[in-house]
Parts: structure tokens; sequence; C-alpha cells
């Protein structure tokens, strides 16, 4: 079969971007242009002035988050909190079925006005009315089935507040990459946070956020040999066996 210069250059754009990265280490992704772009460079953090503080101001108890005792958690816009990830599930489900039935039926005609009688001699050779109608039947059936799961997982990434609901729930996006040779490791996490679920260090746990999008995974040389080809993976959907 002949393919026409469209349709193999609609085949060979998939394949573009991966092109990009032959011969040297991937990109990292842009932060311009990012949600926590975006909300860091609506507001501006509060200058410092070098001035000399009144007594006043210069209290341990002051009310400011500047001073020593001050509330210094994400409450706005723009502000940054750590998200701190410990996943260590274990799930083991097992289930055993089994099944049987014998069931046995039989019917005869000894003697019925003389009719069976009458019959027999007609009958061919060994067959009598006697045992007229016999049947059995047995049927069984086993099932075994098991999951067994286990997943740990343990990171800290930082993430921005990028919007504060009507109700007062933050909604938190963050990022982090991190490129070892010619392989990139990032880490997105998303979802809703409260702010009384902040604690005084300025973290939060993921089983705190609501609406959690949590991923770890990797592009590089490494990722990019582990996965099927395009080509492969076409014929693995459209392929019948």
């Amino acid at each position: 079969m002949r393919l026409t210069p469209t349709l193999l250059l609609l085949l060979a754009l998939p394949a573009c971007d991966r092109l990009d990265n032959v011969g040297r280490a991937p990109d990292f992704t842009p932060l311009e242009g990012s949600g926590e772009y975006y909300a860091m460079s609506g507001n501006t953090l509060p200058e410092r002035s070098e001035r000399r503080m009144p007594a006043g101001g210069a209290s341990l108890w002051s009310g400011t988050r500047e001073s020593l005792l001050g509330d210094r958690r994400a409450v706005q816009r723009g502000d940054i909190l750590t998200v701190v990830i410990e996943i260590n599930d274990q799930a083991k489900i097992t289930n055993s079925t089994d099944r049987s039935r014998s069931a046995s039926e039989k019917m005869g005609l000894p003697s019925l006005f003389g009719i069976p009688q009458r019959l027999n001699p007609l009958l061919p050779e060994g067959a009598t009315m006697a045992d007229a109608v016999s049947g059995s039947s047995n049927s069984s059936f086993q099932g075994d089935g098991s999951v067994s799961r286990q997943e740990k997982l343990t990171l800290r990434v930082a993430a921005t507040i990028t919007e504060r609901m009507p109700n007062g729930v933050l909604r938190v996006q963050g990022s982090q990459e991190v490129r070892v040779n010619n392989e990139i490791r990032e880490l997105l996490v998303s979802g809703f946070v409260r702010p009384e679920d902040i604690s005084r260090q300025n973290e939060v746990t993921y089983d705190k956020i609501a609406g959690a999008r949590i991923s770890y995974g990797g592009r590089g040389q490494i990722s990019d040999v582990q996965q099927p080809r395009y080509g492969q993976q076409v014929a693995d959907i459209l392929l019948p066996m």
C-alpha cells in the first residue's frame, strides 16, 4: 500500500518533539505562563524597611507576620506553602468461591393396566418399561482471586496559592523538576486546602488536600525506552489479536 506525502507527514508529527531531544538533555518546563507565575506576579511581597523600628514595634508579642512569633502561614494568593506527601498504602483482597450441585431423577412404569407387559415384547432387546425414564446431572464451580498492592512515596514540594475561593478555601498548585544527567523527574500537585489545615510550619499533608492531583513521573532517555513506540501502541489498539 502506498502512503501519500500527507499521511507520512501526519505520522511523523508525533515524533517531532522527541527529535528535539536527540543528543542533548531535555529542557525544563518554563515557569512563565504557569499558574504559580501569574499568582505570584499579581501580588507584590511586602518590602522590609531598613529604618530603625520603634520600641513598641520590636516587641516579641507583635501581631505582625514579620515578628518573631508572627503567623507566617500562607493565607492569600501568591503565598507559598510546603506540601508533604507521605503515601504508604497497602491493600490485600482475597476471594474464594466453591459451588457444587447434584441431581438425579428416575421414573418407571412396572405396571399400568397391563400396558407395560404388552409393550415389553415389542421393545428392543434389553429395554423395559420398568425403568422408563432415568436422568442425572452434576455441576461444580470453583473460583479463586486475590489482589495485593503496596505503594510508598515520600516527597516534599513547594506549592503556590493560585486562588482564594469565596468560602475561604485556598486553591494550591505546585510543580518541581529535577534533572539528573539526561532524565527529568517531575512532581505535580494541585488541589484545595483549608487555611486551618496549614500547620505553624507552613506545611500541609496530602491527605488534607481536597481533590488532590498528584503526579510523579519522568521524561528523558530512560523513560523513552520504557515506553512502547507509537506504532506499537496503535497496533495494540487496532489489532484484534
